[in-house]
């Protein structure tokens, strides 16, 4: 299982279109669940923050190994989503990599997640 916390800068300009990003996800829940099937992710939340005026987004996960990525899916919601993903997220941003600290799931969850 893996757990991960990453930061990305959102490109100057473009917090309306990860407002829409976001409102598209949203809106498309029972798609975006079908994709986490064989992605085997179990747990992925987006969070949002402002810092000196910088826009960035946080992804927070917890996946399964063996799944597939989402750049190999063809499923029309990882699509739209990877096209939002480069028209957003800044690629001259080396994405930060936060540190897992402290891992509190109870175990019949966790088995529940293999």
């Amino acid at each position: 299982m893996q757990i991960e916390l990453m930061r990305f800068r959102v490109l100057p300009g473009a917090t309306d279109q990860v407002n829409r990003w976001m409102d598209f996800l949203n809106s498309n829940m029972p798609a975006v669940l079908e994709t986490l099937e064989g992605e085997k992710m179990y747990v992925e939340t987006i969070f949002s923050e402002t810092l000196d005026g910088v826009d960035y987004l946080y992804w927070y996960s917890i996946q399964g190994e063996g799944g597939i990525e989402v750049h190999d899916s063809t499923h029309w919601i990882d699509e739209a989503h990877l096209k939002y993903w480069k028209n957003c997220i800044d690629p001259e941003f080396t994405p930060q990599v936060l540190t897992p600290r402290v891992n509190m799931i109870p175990e019949h969850i966790a088995a529940q997640m293999k």
